[in-house]
């Protein structure tokens, strides 16, 4: 049997089992795969003659849309393949990869694939500087970039062969992407692509640290993304809508190797700003059947009256960070569908969540997906109802995990650390095998004596009327050692004064218990990474730089400035 009719075999267990949890958990096993090349192996042979949509892409401001068939696509890449080729892209050679949501990125992606080259995706919203440290840590030798972001380029010193897609007029120093579409359609592989040969490396969002280089290979994130895959819940003829920016892990999870792995069709919307009504209106309107996106997505959407909007959707999912129960029930009452949370990292797949047809535990990310061993361990690495989430790797390696970060050794070793991959997430596992997420190891902390998520705090806040988004972190106090201290963003229409700041005061004592109460509020722009996370870890550095007795910043409100609270 080739690797690919294993692939096959697997995919088409999850399919069958779609609903049925327990068999597919119990019985899924990953493909053991030798020589493969997911493009080629799998997407050219199921592509040839399939004129099924593949891709789909809507231009949100007029409207115009571009199909595309699975056969298409094949030989469109194919094309690219051979072009690239012709231009000196070797087996290994590392191309940075920064696009956004436009056809090329999905030609360039499979083409890359088949040529047995390594794709370093990049968020356009990458500054210059941010360019030239990851061209210097990615050591790349070609670049395949997005006319308007050419400019970003020009200062690098790096031996860089750099292609511009889009760009009417020649320029000096870049080739001219759309060459490529002149190539040849039919594409021959110089060799065997190996199944764990490098495929991608990923830079981390770096929410606590600088961004490492996380490597995946043609296994790890094209078979891997099997579970979800089944996560989603996806079947052959969907349409799917994964909200996410190109550049990041989540893309290539739901803009790429899930839906393609499932014979769906990958639906795009292109716009400058977000925007809810408009994403609605999209849904209705082009028959979105699944559709994935972060938290921030559905806390807009929600604001609108869905209940008007008559979406075909059936499976809905949510993932970046987890998402509060109240949002996944107003969701629910309109549509009487209900958003299921996934949690996994760009380290691996999806690892943990609500899959199609389980009862779905408020506030739960859901159960370990088919393929993936989750344990929970506590500081001494003993096994724990509540700990640190972590593979086990002393029997099998889970597909959809990274072999390592490719630009740091030292990191690499402490996450596989005593035999297992660390995740530096802690949760909690319920009696009936759901998981609660409590928040990264390094964000949970003590407030006389209480361990304390931020994440539950976090969305308590949320629902009030005023508060857009918030972070919370622990802030000295010489009395409890530190207590919740709530960095707030405002929705608009709203000014931060003391009657604003009595309100969430008097909101969280009425939702949480006495020791998890927000004792300390603060209006400020929250700091983010490039891929939209909040860097918890400024604040927290923040908070510990004004030490035990901290002067108030302006603006800021104590939890004893209203004694009538009392």
């Amino acid at each position: 049997m080739t690797a690919a009719q294993r692939f096959l075999d697997a995919r088409d267990f999850l399919l069958r089992h779609r609903t049925d949890y327990e068999r597919a958990y119990r019985e899924f096993t990953w493909p053991q795969l030798d020589a493969f090349n997911w493009a080629l192996d799998y997407f050219d042979a199921m592509a040839r003659g399939n004129d099924n949509p593949a891709l789909w892409i809507v231009d949100a401001a007029t409207g115009n849309s571009l199909k595309l068939s699975f056969a298409q696509m094949s030989e469109r890449s194919s094309r690219i393949a051979n072009h690239l080729r012709s231009i000196g892209v070797a087996r290994g050679d590392r191309v940075l990869l920064m696009l956004p949501n436009r056809v090329e990125l999905w030609d360039a992606m499979l083409a890359a694939i088949k040529l047995g080259a390594v794709v370093l995706p990049a968020t356009t919203q990458l500054s210059a500087s941010d360019v030239r440290d990851r061209v210097e840590v990615g050591a790349p030798k070609f670049a395949i970039v997005d006319a308007a972001e050419m400019a970003k380029f020009e200062a690098l010193d790096a031996p860089l062969t750099k292609i511009a897609v889009g760009h009417a007029e020649a320029k000096e120093g870049w080739l001219d992407f759309a060459d490529g579409y002149e190539a040849s359609p039919h594409f021959t592989p110089d060799g065997i692509t190996h199944a764990t040969d490098p495929l991608l490396l990923y830079f981390t969002s770096g929410t606590t640290s600088k961004p490492k280089l996380v490597q995946h290979t043609h296994q790890s994130y094209p078979a891997g993304s099997l579970s979800t895959m089944y996560w989603v819940g996806l079947r052959p003829g969907d349409v799917h809508w994964n909200i996410s920016s190109p550049g990041w892990a989540k893309h290539a999870w739901s803009c790429f190797f899930a839906p393609w792995n499932a014979q769906s069709c990958v639906f795009v919307s292109q716009y400058t700003r977000f925007d809810a009504k408009e994403t609605l209106d999209t849904l209705t309107r082009h028959g979105i059947t699944t559709m994935c996106a972060p938290p921030t997505v559905w806390r807009m959407l929600v604001q609108e009256p869905l209940a008007s909007y008559a979406v075909k959707l059936r499976e809905i999912v949510g993932a970046g960070e987890p998402l509060n129960p109240e949002i996944i029930e107003r969701v629910r009452n309109a549509w009487g569908v209900t958003i299921r949370d996934g949690f996994g990292q760009t380290e691996t797949t999806c690892l943990i969540a609500n899959s199609p047809g389980q009862p779905v535990v408020p506030g739960s990310m859901g159960r370990p997906m088919p393929g993936y061993r989750i344990e929970l361990v506590d500081h001494d690495g003993h096994p724990a109802d509540e700990g640190e989430i972590t593979l086990p790797l002393a029997t099998s390696t889970p597909l959809g995990l990274m072999t390592g970060y490719a630009n740091n050794r030292e990191a690499t070793a402490h996450v596989m650390r005593d035999g297992r991959y660390r995740t530096s997430d802690v949760a909690v596992r319920r009696p009936d095998g759901y998981f609660i997420y409590i928040g990264r190891a390094d964000d949970v902390f003590k407030s006389s004596d209480y361990r304390l998520s931020p994440f539950e705090l976090e969305s308590v806040l949320i629902e009030h009327e005023a508060i857009a988004e918030a972070a919370v972190v622990p802030s000295p106090d010489a009395l409890r050692l530190a207590v919740p201290k709530a960095f707030i963003a405002l929705r608009h229409g709203f000014e931060f004064g003391p009657e604003l700041a009595k309100s969430v005061f008097r909101f969280s004592r009425e939702k949480l218990a006495p020791y998890k109460r927000i004792r300390r509020i603060e209006v400020i722009e929250l700091p983010k990474t490039i891929s939209g996370k909040i860097r918890r870890v400024e604040l927290r550095r923040r908070e510990i730089e004004r030490g035990e007795t901290p002067a108030r910043a302006a603006g800021e409100f104590w939890e004893e400035d209203f004694p009538e609270l009392r």
